[in-house]
């Protein structure tokens, strides 16, 4: 059977992690593979897609085999060099930070005669399989780029939105309420002059 494989070395993350990731899909088809890892929420996932991609292309243009006759016979993780870096602690201490890498590979393969003779029997029957939903983040991303792109022009003051009439005249403009105007506040300087003009007034009688 022909197989292609694709290699990922020195990648940024402890092997048990991304050994995690990489047993999700060995085995499986190459579709199924995918979107496991699109839905997989570990940060290791997206590398991992990106790698299994790239086998797939490989089996593409080297063996002259389709994707939809594929499927992941190994993945395996290696355990790379170690980068140790030093981290400062109390009473002049130093604790060693081990930042561990990972060399990944992923072989893909054709499926047997007999596999593919099973899997068009199945197709006939029962129709091709739909297409899976798009994944939710790409699509809220999609969504949001488009309307993006319908309020990217620039709208000017005398820009008017407004249905036109039947004979194409514009729609009459509606004039805003007249705002009322605010009472004005008295001044209290001249209650306090006359304040004191008064109680002057009542000294001078009552001397």
């Amino acid at each position: 059977m022909p197989e292609s494989r694709a290699r990922l070395r020195y990648l940024r993350t402890a092997p048990p992690k991304v050994r995690q990731v990489v047993g999700l899909i060995r085995g499986l088809d190459v579709e199924d593979a995918r979107e496991t890892l699109e839905y997989c929420e570990r940060g290791a996932a997206d590398e991992v897609l990106k790698l299994l991609d790239s086998a797939i292309a490989n089996a593409e243009h080297n063996e002259n085999v389709p994707a939809d006759e594929l499927f992941v016979q190994t993945a395996y993780v290696d355990e790379g060099p170690t980068l140790k870096r030093w981290r400062p602690r109390a009473r002049g201490r130093g604790t060693r930070i081990r930042k561990r890498t990972s060399h990944l590979t992923i072989i893909v393969s054709r499926f047997a005669e007999d596999e593919l003779e099973r899997r068009r029997a199945q197709e006939a029957i029962t129709g091709p399989p739909r297409k899976r939903p798009a994944r939710r983040r790409g699509l809220q991303a999609q969504i949001e780029a488009e309307e993006g792109e319908e309020h990217d022009h620039d709208h000017d003051e005398d820009h008017d939105h407004g249905d036109e009439g039947a004979e194409g005249e514009p729609s009459p403009t509606v004039k805003a309420p007249a705002k009322k105007k605010a009472p004005a506040r008295k001044t209290t300087a001249k209650k306090t002059a006359a304040k004191k003009t008064a109680k002057k007034s009542t000294k001078k009688k009552g001397t």
